[in-house]
């Protein structure tokens, strides 16, 4: 990676004689159906290593089980040279841990290590879904390894649905996490579309004038993103429609009803859309996404020295993501412990902290990976993790806590704040319109991170709404001195 001199890797020979399939991986098919091709024989992938039935065999590793010291150097090294540097922050995980037991009032402390535990932890999130994803067809292995990177997402939401006593009656544990979590929903596909996709271009862009990538990934993407935004968008604009309308008598508490209920039944066609999108990409058209993403490897300029690696095995793979998600899930619920504090006491309101600084720390691990396959000049697999990713939170995430809230007898909805509606989708249309010609470099980058800039300011001096407002999943009727929302600075 980089732009180091990139070696000719010739083919290797297995010391029994047997036949070794070439390293390059658009030569190797994918699925079982295929491990006997040779002779009749056993298959042996480019280190020379027994291909297990079922595993592809560029994530193929030559061992069995867990192995202590081979788990940790392959762990260590991590998936690229932006990943492995992240593991130099492994000792605030300890740190965070520990702070918050012994210091409990200790709140910014508290707060501040684990979100930057949170980076690396998800980062061995993020590689042990890279190296599972190794082990299958390619399709599904970036399809899974995309979910898997979600998850960070999905513990976040489900910590905060959790955290949430929107009962104004009850004073004492009253915590409205709802518009936090509104805004950390369309904060991750900012954070991808803008943020992501930016560093993507400008990466790629400062190694080359341009880079292309297939129509099959940016338009897909981009008319899925469209879509969902006027999914998510439609309950603000019916709420903002009737709430300004002066021919037409509403009831306030009747209006959040019917609100939330457009926002369930918007969920479930959404969550229904997104079922239809991995049918779609993983069966009926998986070649023309085999296609694309094998001539995607084909350009990769680190393709040889990735082959060579170490890789975990399975048993390894899983236990790595046992323990990245349960010290996800911890740092979650230490973070969301000290969201009201910061808030009320320090000033950040609901739409910088769930619009900016939420959803920077769940996606950075992801994103460092897509960058740096950016930088390898492999835009369509950077595409993939980005866009993949939004439709991901758009369209199965997003829809996702507002199902289990309503399981929960939760009144989560998708009644944004029309501010926020507004940015999401001029934010898709600016990201469609750098993805239309199929191109990227340095300048377009650029623009998407300054845009992206320009929202993380007006969302930190944005106020925090009284409770009842647009927005909220309350009725007007309550709003009073002692019922404000309880992040009202």
């Amino acid at each position: 990676m980089f732009g180091k001199r990139k070696e000719k890797a010739g083919p290797r020979t297995h010391a029994t004689g047997q036949d070794v399939e070439l390293a390059n991986s658009h030569e190797l098919k994918d699925g079982p159906s295929h491990q006997h091709k040779h002779h009749g024989g056993p298959r042996f992938n480019h280190n020379g290593h027994k291909v297990t039935r079922g595993i592809h065999p560029d994530g193929e590793s030559g061992r069995r089980g867990f192995h202590p010291h081979h788990f940790l150097r392959i762990s260590v090294r991590s998936a690229s040279k932006l990943s492995m540097i992240v593991n130099i922050l492994w000792p605030f995980v300890p740190a965070a841990i520990a702070v918050r037991y012994t210091h409990p009032g200790a709140h910014e402390w508290i707060f501040a290590l684990n979100y930057i535990a949170m980076v690396p932890s998800a980062n061995l999130l993020g590689f042990a879904g890279q190296e599972l994803a190794r082990k299958l067809p390619k399709v599904f292995g970036v399809v899974l390894e995309v979910f898997l990177g979600g998850i960070v997402e999905i513990i976040l939401f489900m910590v905060l649905l959790s955290k949430n006593v929107d009962d104004p009656a009850d004073v004492e544990h009253y915590n409205n996490f709802i518009p936090v979590i509104r805004a950390a929903i369309l904060g991750s596909i900012l954070a991808n579309i803008l943020l992501c996709m930016g560093c993507c271009f400008f990466a790629g862009g400062m190694k080359r004038d341009e880079q292309e990538f297939d129509a099959a990934i940016s338009e897909v993407g981009s008319g899925l993103l469209l879509t969902a935004g006027f999914g998510l968008i439609l309950p603000a604009a019916f709420v903002t429609s009737l709430s300004g309308s002066t021919s037409v008598e509403v009831d306030p508490e009747g209006l959040s009803d019917k609100a939330l209920t457009i926002s369930r039944i918007t969920s479930i066609v959404l969550f229904l859309a997104f079922l239809l999108y991995a049918w779609f990409q993983m069966h009926t058209h998986h070649g023309i996404y085999d296609a694309v993403l094998e001539k995607d490897e084909a350009r990769d300029q680190d393709r040889h020295k990735d082959l060579k690696k170490a890789k975990l095995t399975l048993t390894e793979c899983i236990l790595a993501l046992v323990i990245s998600i349960a010290l996800v899930s911890l740092h979650a619920v230490f973070l969301v412990e000290q969201i009201e504090y910061l808030v009320r006491e320090r000033g950040i309101s609901d739409l910088g902290m769930g619009l900016i600084l939420i959803p920077f720390i769940e996606k950075a691990a992801e994103n460092l990976t897509a960058v740096d396959e950016a930088w390898d000049n492999q835009m369509n697999f950077a595409l993939s993790h980005v866009l993949g990713s939004s439709i991901q939170t758009a369209l199965f995430n997003g829809p996702l806590v507002v199902i289990v809230g309503w399981g929960l007898h939760k009144a989560m909805d998708l009644n944004f704040e029309i501010f926020n509606a507004v940015i999401l989708i001029l934010a898709i249309i600016v990201a469609g319109s750098f993805l239309r010609d199929g191109k990227s470099n340095y300048l377009e980058g650029a623009l998407c991170v300054f845009i992206y800039i320009i929202i993380a300011v007006a969302a930190f001096t944005y106020p925090n709404p009284h409770h009842g407002a647009a927005g909220t999943s309350e009725p007007a009727a309550s709003t009073g001195g002692a019922h404000k929302l309880r992040l009202m600075r």
